[in-house]
């Protein structure tokens, strides 16, 4: 009989969930040990755009027009009518279509 998933891969993916449960972890403990200044709080409410942008721009910048103006479409969809669903869902045929001309 043969193995559905060898020892190695289960040993990795054993290893990646305990880093990631370490991790979760291990924020939570030490924000309970920092003081919450002004400074800090900012910081954090900014750090989610800065992950955005920081997972979009290197797909922009790679793929050129089409990605670029397909994220631009979700951008202006997601503050214009705020729903997640219909701003995919046109910024993936806005890509899939330039991509098809372009």
């Amino acid at each position: 009989m043969t193995e559905v998933i060898s020892f190695g891969a289960l040993a990795a993916i054993a290893a990646m969930s305990f880093a990631t449960l370490l991790t979760r972890l291990s924020g939570h403990w030490m924000m309970g040990r920092v003081t919450l200044t002004p400074r800090i709080r900012r910081m954090l409410e900014a750090l989610p755009g800065s992950v955005v942008a920081a997972l979009v721009m290197p797909v922009m910048v790679k793929e050129g027009l089409p990605a670029t103006l397909a994220m631009i479409v979700v951008a202006v969809l997601m503050i214009w009518r705020r729903n997640e669903f219909v701003a995919l869902a046109c910024g993936i045929a806005v890509a899939a279509g330039l991509r098809a001309v372009y």
